[in-house]
Formats: C-alpha cells, structure tokens, sequence
C-alpha cells in the first residue's frame, strides 16, 4: 500500500494564523526588553558603584552573555520541568530572554557610567549635590549618551532572538511560519515574508535611534 500526501496550500486562515505569531513575537520581545533593560540598570549601576556586587554577580552575567541562547533555553526549560515549576510559555520566554537582556544590558550601564570623567562627578559634589543628585543629574544623563547605540544594538538582537522561543513551545512568528512550511512547503514564500516582517520592525528602530542619537549628542 502506497501513501501520499497532498501539498496543501496557503489559505486566508494562514493569514490569521501569522498575525498571530507576529503579535506574540512584539509581545514577548516589549516584554523581555522592558524587564531585562530596568533589571539591566540597576545591576550595571550596583556592578559600578559596589566591588561585591560586581564579584558576586559576575558568574551570572558572564554565563549568560557567553552561553548561546538556544542552549540556555533548552537547558533552562528542561531543569525547570525536571523541578515540577510550570509557567507559561511566554512568561518563560519573558524570563529568559529578560535575564540575556539584563546581563548585557549591565555592561552597557556600567561603561556608560565608567566614561563620566571623575572630574565632573567631583565637580557635582563640591557644588553641594549629594550622590544620589549627581547620579540622577550628571553621571546618568552622560552615561545615555554613551550607551544609547549599544542599547539600540541589543533590542535589535533581542528581537531577532525572540525566534527561539520556539524551542520552549511559543508560538512567536517564526515558528507559525515553520508550521506552515511544513504544511504548505511554500518555503521561498514564508521564509521571505519571516524576513521582510523582522526588517519592517528592525529598521525602523534602527533609524530612529540614529535621530535620537544626533539629538543627544553633546
């Protein structure tokens, strides 16, 4: 007995189907930037300001910066399940895209926060601000200039990178277009639709970040 398998092809519903995905791949990626660039901020200015804070989380940052993405997904979903936590595949992929945005995000904050000259922080002091003044007024407004390209480079990776949530069983954009590829087979058609649909939300960032740039550059 022979078998065969008829080649479907793209219907209006496949269309509903991407929107879907696409809408799950904005939604993690606004939440993952948001969670892991305020976590990012405040462990670059404790990693900057506090010698402890720096050795103590040291391991964490350099693990996650130096261990693929993919890897510590699996990993990371695999031990939480071996554990018996169960969460979302969102909110799982929320975390660990967060934490890859934390820890790079940390070092963007503290070179930012390292390039203030020493002079205009000594500056700050001996006209009366206290140290909280100086960081909110001084330090922190100069260190986003320095920093604010390299941020904009890490959404940009963090966006691209929220394709792999798909490992963890999220439905993002492109594992709707794997769905149907597999499906319809109409590879060249999804494959460049995934690709036109990342640079129509990529490449208005990136232009946009260089206005922002030439509006705060000293």
């Amino acid at each position: 007995m022979q078998f065969s398998f008829a080649n479907q092809g793209l219907a209006w519903s496949d269309a509903y189907f991407l929107a879907q995905g696409l809408l799950n791949t904005v939604r993690l990626a606004a939440a993952a930037t948001l969670v892991g660039t305020l976590a990012g901020i405040v462990l670059g200015w404790l990693r900057t300001v506090s010698v402890t804070a720096r050795i103590a989380t040291a391991p964490f940052v350099d693990i996650i910066r130096s261990v693929p993405m993919i890897i510590q997904l699996i990993l990371a979903n695999s031990f939480l399940s071996i554990l018996g936590f169960g969460a979302s595949p969102f909110w799982f992929g929320t975390v660990a895209l967060g934490a890859w945005m934390s820890a790079v995000t940390a070092e963007v904050v503290r070179a930012g926060l390292l390039s203030v000259p020493l002079q205009y922080r000594k500056s700050a002091r001996s006209l009366g601000m206290t140290g909280y003044q100086e960081l909110l007024y001084i330090s922190l407004p100069l260190a986003f200039r320095t920093g604010l390209a390299p941020w904009i480079g890490l959404v940009l990776s963090l966006i691209k990178d929220s394709a792999l949530a798909g490992v963890v069983g999220y439905i993002e954009y492109m594992r709707s277009t794997q769905i149907l590829i597999t499906r319809t087979h109409e590879t060249w058609l999804l494959l460049m639709g995934a690709g036109l649909f990342y640079f129509l939300i990529c490449y208005p960032v990136s232009r946009y970040s260089r206005r922002l740039e030439r509006k705060v550059r000293v």
